[in-house]
């Protein structure tokens, strides 16, 4: 089997005052900095960023941003570009979260140009795709998926995806406390995997780190981890608390 170092990412979306989003990161630090096994990235809200990175630069924990602008600079109020969020320590950005589509109109194209942007910009895309409960009732999950891969990395060539990390996440199972068996989570894993196989080859599909998100928590963390195509992890509340969030870091196979 293929060995992929597993990510584990703390989404903590607009939750947390930079000083409570610093003494999280403390918290956090202390509980996973012996962990050498697995990759950690959380990411706080945008205002939280340089705070968060200053406590966490010299351990395991890496900085993500929730997401991003694709122009370099401009006239675009409320924006942020990947050479700001570089500044400010990040090295992983969050793009096409379902919230992000169903409140912001986010869409397969304008996730196809960040994704792009943060390729530019050396930063590592997490590439966020789901359906609805009504899609999956429907049966047309993979067709949903299939068409958010394709279209989300429309005209990017297998040499610039080395970075690139999915996120499964069903948006039926985000914040509802409902969570994907780990059946179903290897199932929909497997088929993203043969997604990028087809588009670009056997050796970017196996290497290319594809992670389940929704509704993780420390006591379903273990045997999603045993699933062979699921390679870490997108928590969103679990990850608010650092006790909780340290222990899925420290999964057990």
């Amino acid at each position: 089997m293929e060995i992929r170092r597993p990510l584990i990412a703390g989404n903590w979306k607009m939750c947390k005052t930079g000083p409570e989003a610093v003494e999280t990161a403390k918290q956090l630090v202390a509980l996973v900095r012996d962990v050498t096994e697995v990759d950690v990235m959380i990411a706080p809200p945008f205002t939280a960023l340089s705070p968060v990175y200053d406590v966490i630069r010299e351990s395991p924990v890496a900085l993500g941003a929730q997401n991003l602008f694709w122009e370099p600079e401009g006239a675009y109020t409320g924006e942020i570009s990947v050479g700001m969020l570089k500044a400010a320590g990040c090295r992983y950005v969050i793009i096409g979260h379902s919230e992000r589509r169903q409140y912001f109109g986010e869409t397969d194209e304008t996730v196809n140009r960040k994704i792009r942007a943060a390729i530019r910009g050396q930063l590592m895309p997490v590439l966020c795709v789901g359906e609805s409960e009504a899609e999956r009732v429907s049966e047309n999950t993979f067709s949903v998926l299939d068409k958010q891969i394709r279209n989300g990395l429309k005209n990017i060539s297998s040499g610039d995806l080395g970075t690139l990390v999915i996120a499964y996440e069903p948006i039926w199972a985000i914040g509802t406390g409902k969570t994907a068996s780990r059946e179903q989570a290897q199932e929909v894993h497997k088929f993203l995997r043969s997604v990028i196989e087809k588009k670009y080859g056997n050796l970017l599909a196996k290497s290319i780190r594809i992670q389940y998100g929704g509704s993780v928590k420390s006591n379903n963390i273990d045997a999603l981890m045993q699933m062979p195509d699921v390679d870490g992890a997108l928590v969103g509340g679990a990850s608010l608390d650092a006790e909780s969030f340290g222990r899925i870091v420290r999964f057990e196979m």
